[in-house]
């Protein structure tokens, strides 16, 4: 089973790219961020026309999650992260898939900091990791995959230097992020990967792509048991450098897993209305 996750920075814009991505490499489950747009929006004929079903959660010009699946329609177990009834933004979506619960996350930016957008990245993640406890406690497979905006260690950048400021390498951020994976989570890139300079993500300035010049971000976190399922795990850089790319690269893990009976093969559906969860 391969699950990839992939930041589309607009699935609009990148829709032909995306498309041929799952042509040449059929995921089995595709968690994607960035699709600035609205439910309505979302492109299910041609996702579906690829062999997908989906779920999803948009929202006007920013933001935006979905889960693909491969000849079947994900299973939506959740809409939005549990822990703030007000919190408006489309950053987390969560669904079964052949016996796997998958959650898709897009943890907010946090810049510029300090200041009221890095208090909410904090308070959203303290949120998930409360959440994430929960799903490990519940002792199902469970991988949770997106753009979570950390770069956890020096070794996840090409230089610190210009970044010393930045949401994305902050000491609060870093810690919350070691928290998490202290849970038991398995970050599974670095466990394929452990002193390889590896990136998923390059900035559209600077020739960040041409020089190399990329951050890890993108994660795929595995529950324990998945530990001894994992097979390989890479990034598929050579989306980086199509034209008009998305600025991040796919990112997936492959897991030995016994094939599930009986996943539903419907027609995919338009989401039902988020139900505000307390």
């Amino acid at each position: 089973m391969r699950i990839a996750t992939f930041n589309v920075n607009g699935i609009a814009s990148r829709l032909p790219a995306l498309i041929d991505w799952l042509s040449r490499t059929s995921p089995d489950v595709v968690c994607l961020q960035e699709l600035k747009a609205i439910d309505s929006a979302f492109p299910i004929a041609a996702i579906r026309e690829a062999g997908y079903g989906a779920i999803w959660h948009g929202q006007r010009s920013w933001n935006g999650v979905a889960i693909l699946a491969r000849g079947a329609d994900p299973i939506e177990t959740r809409r939005g992260l549990p822990g703030d009834p007000d919190d408006s933004q489309s950053r987390y979506i969560e669904a079964q898939v052949q016996g796997v619960v998958v959650g898709c996350l897009y943890l907010p930016n946090g810049n510029p900091q300090p200041g009221p957008k890095f208090d909410y990245k904090l308070a959203w993640f303290e949120r998930l990791i409360g959440y994430a406890g929960k799903l490990l406690e519940s002792a199902l497979p469970v991988v949770l995959a997106g753009d979570y905006n950390v770069v956890p260690t020096d070794l996840d950048i090409y230089d610190t230097r210009s970044w010393k400021k930045d949401a994305l390498l902050q000491p609060q951020t870093r810690a919350a992020f070691e928290r998490l994976l202290a849970q038991g989570w398995i970050d599974a890139l670095r466990s394929k990967h452990p002193d390889e300079r590896i990136y998923t993500f390059w900035d559209y300035f600077r020739n960040h792509w041409l020089r190399n010049a990329g951050l890890r971000i993108d994660h795929l976190l595995l529950s324990g048991q998945l530990q001894p399922r994992l097979v390989a795990a890479d990034v598929d850089r050579d989306m980086r450098g199509q034209p008009h790319a998305s600025d991040h690269a796919p990112v997936w893990v492959q897991l030995q897993l016994a094939r599930r009976t009986g996943t539903s093969t419907s027609k995919p559906t338009a989401p039902k209305p988020t139900v505000k969860r307390k």
